[in-house]
């Protein structure tokens, strides 16, 4: 890697203020994927600002009775915290799927949400890639791209997001807080990452100097009802060739709240809001329903040369997760 200045902020201000004066420089926490990319000069910031020292660890319930989690919380306490396991379980066992343990005590809430893409063109400088540089081209698109998108993808980019913690919280209505020089302000989480389109250099819809606070979980009182089903190569640490997150409502037999998200389809968390809707109302017992909410999920899907698959294997994941969270939850 190349030499980059190292300071300690102060303050959440002194951090921002940092970054926003110089835009080489780069936030530093746990530095679970940010080192890995320094080694292979992905990234060559002017300075590392490191904030992992701030008042951002707590995690504290909320007015209306959710949780506030702060930006850096490690991976591990965000799992094993008792308020997150009793009420959000898919959350902990989305993180606990995502990472060896090492990793987790390191990583944090906002590192996690922040972290790129595994793709290996991405991380292989001898090949061109729009994400390092734009307007040079995607060989994922043409290569081997057993791993990439399906959906949401663009001519520019077929990259998907590695995070399984972020698929649980786009589930659970999660929202980003953040602050910049501008002050505070809250991102839903579903449109905090972006879609690749022609700019799939930018990963987040995050301001120059913007730093991630918090992350608010609303009160949901369905979520325990939550599955995260993931679906990788080897059981031990890989990250997702598919992964669902599922919660329902449900009244007697009849479905009256639903939330589908997927990842390892796409560039951000895919949040299936038709399936959602076409769920209200259905009968939970019914498995048709849970299949053709599957079909209307994927109903948009396009396959790369290596990746078909992946349509086939999202929607089995769908149906089997959504029969469990209609069972109550629990381990798939």
């Amino acid at each position: 890697m190349k030499n980059f200045a190292y300071v300690r902020a102060n303050s959440v201000e002194d951090a921002i203020s940092r970054t926003t004066n110089d835009r080489q420089a780069m936030f530093i926490a746990g530095g679970t994927n940010l080192v890995d990319r320094l080694k292979v000069f992905l990234d060559e910031p002017s300075q590392l600002v490191d904030v992992s020292r701030l008042e951002m660890k707590q995690i504290e319930r909320t007015n209306e009775g959710g949780l506030k989690i702060g930006a850096l919380v490690t991976n591990t306490d965000l799992a094993n915290h008792i308020e997150v396991r009793r009420n959000y379980p898919l959350l902990s066992r989305a993180i606990l799927a995502g990472a060896s343990q090492q990793i987790r005590n390191m990583a944090t809430v906002g590192g996690n949400l922040m972290q790129r893409t595994r793709c290996p063109y991405y991380y292989d400088t001898a090949f061109p890639c729009n994400k390092r540089q734009l307007n040079t081209g995607c060989p994922a698109a043409t290569g081997i791209n057993r791993i990439h998108a399906i959906l949401g993808a663009s001519e520019s980019c077929v990259a998907v997001n590695p995070s399984d913690m972020s698929v649980a919280m786009a589930a659970l209505d999660a929202t980003v807080e953040v602050q910049g020089m501008q002050g505070k302000r809250e991102i839903p989480l579903i449109d905090f990452h972006r879609l690749p389109g022609n700019t799939p250099d930018r990963d987040t819809n995050l301001e120059p100097g913007e730093l991630i606070t918090a992350v608010i979980l609303p009160p949901l009182s369905f979520a325990k009802s939550g599955v995260y089903l993931k679906l990788r190569d080897r059981a031990s640490y890989a990250f997702a060739l598919v992964s669902v997150a599922t919660a329902l409502e449900v009244a007697g037999e009849q479905i009256k709240n639903a939330r589908v998200a997927l990842g390892g389809v796409a560039h951000k968390p895919w949040r299936a809001m038709e399936a959602e809707e076409f769920l209200i109302g259905k009968a939970a017992n019914n498995k048709s329903n849970f299949e053709q909410a599957a079909e209307i999920a994927l109903k948009d899907a396009k396959t790369l040369a290596h990746n078909g698959f992946k349509v086939e294997l999202s929607k089995r994941a769908i149906r089997r997760a959504l029969t469990v969270s209609a069972q109550g939850g629990g381990i798939v």
